[in-house]
């Protein structure tokens, strides 16, 4: 399934979980990879991208679906979402907190995540 075909709203979370759990990373952000469409999503993909973190991106501009089954996924009303390893990290604030204090380096290098920086 792709996040144009979805329907119903328990299609979707199937979808979610099943993405989120055949990736180890897995961000849900308005646009994509290096072509992030807002400040939000932008600094957690260059998060990611300084860490040398290869992750799922799933635009939810594609799919409103996708965009309020993963607010409903997570009970989190905000975009974007980072997941490792199947849990939910957070959003931006959260990351940028986690990244400036090391925290996020850490838990990736403690799940086993490959990348390909430091911090």
């Amino acid at each position: 399934m792709t996040t144009t075909q979805t329907t119903g709203a328990t299609d979707v979370q199937k979808w979610i979980k099943d993405t989120i759990t055949a990736n180890d990373v897995v961000l849900f952000m308005k646009g994509r990879k290096n072509m992030a469409q807002c400040g939000f999503s932008h600094r957690v993909d260059a998060v990611l991208q300084h860490l040398g973190v290869d992750y799922k991106d799933v635009n939810v501009l594609d799919d409103a679906g996708i965009r309020d089954g993963i607010k409903a996924f997570t009970n989190w009303p905000t975009i974007p979402q980072l997941y490792v390893k199947g849990e939910f990290i957070g959003g931006c604030d959260i990351v940028m907190e986690m990244f400036q204090s090391g925290e996020l380096h850490q838990l990736i290098h403690e799940k086993g995540v490959p990348h390909t920086n430091h911090g």
